[in-house]
């Protein structure tokens, strides 16, 4: 099976780091035409360097906007105002009490976790149906479905991207352009990795054991009992983002190492 994503335009918010550069750089790995997305200039120089450096023919560029504002995203679609394909990535999590989360939170996490895609996917979507080609992905998360009792405003988000990519779907039916959801599971992000560190350090461990020892603690009903890396996760982004998905729409796509217990 080969993905070749030539003459395809791709966007991957948040992708300086973590699963968003995982996709990043796969997508330029399959031809596609790349936008890195971040809130600093030198993480962004520095995830569009590393693409390059990897693949010199591949055509990456930088765009620095934080999206968990209106003006961010107008800045972006300014500078790029289409696209072939949409990963919707960027996302902010934390550990935090119900009842010590602050309507100013709460408003924050929804900004930033679901109006930033909203807002791309309303100005990028109907470029691709005048075209009759497009891919929108949301990456969400496996506590879309098992909601956190230590993140629920995380959780709620997640939920709400299930909810407006489905959704969208629909409203795109029979248009070329599908629509779907990605729900990785514990995933051994950079972020998590730096969690995890000061375990790893006070019990000789590696992250990897550390990450490990977590999810067979905490999401005991994993199957593949570890965590997932990042590239794992951006294998299905990337072929969801691809023709050869062209039956795919309207999903939710688990690669959550079975955490979620259904067959559903």
């Amino acid at each position: 099976m080969n993905i070749d994503l030539s003459g395809k335009r791709a966007l991957v918010t948040g992708s300086t780091s973590g699963i968003g550069f995982a996709t990043a750089r796969q997508l330029a790995e399959s031809g596609a035409s790349v936008i890195v997305n971040g809130r600093s200039q030198e993480k962004v120089d520095s995830a569009v360097g590393r693409i390059t450096a990897e693949f010199p023919h591949a055509q990456v560029v930088g765009s620095v906007a934080d999206l968990a504002h209106a003006d961010g995203c107008d800045a972006l679609l300014s500078a790029h105002p289409e696209v072939d394909i949409l990963i919707n990535n960027m996302g902010i999590f934390q550990l935090q009490d119900f009842f010590e989360i602050a309507d100013s939170e709460w408003t924050r996490f929804f900004e930033t976790n679901v109006m930033s895609g909203i807002r791309l996917s309303r100005a990028y979507a109907p470029r691709m149906v005048a075209k009759g080609w497009g891919r929108i992905v949301f990456v969400s998360s496996e506590s879309a479905l098992n909601i956190p009792r230590d993140m629920v405003h995380y959780g709620f988000t997640k939920t709400a991207q299930l909810a407006v990519s489905r959704g969208l779907a629909k409203r795109l039916a029979g248009t070329g352009v599908t629509v779907n959801s990605v729900l990785p599971g514990p995933t051994l992000s950079e972020g998590v990795a730096d969690m995890l560190k000061e375990d790893a350090t006070a019990s000789g461990e590696t992250v990897e054991a550390v990450a490990t020892r977590f999810v067979k603690t905490h999401r005991a009903s994993s199957i593949i009992e570890r965590a997932a890396s990042v590239e794992e996760v951006a294998n299905m982004i990337v072929y969801v983002s691809s023709p050869l998905a062209s039956a795919t729409t309207g999903a939710a796509l688990r690669v959550d190492g079975g955490v979620v217990d259904t067959i559903a």
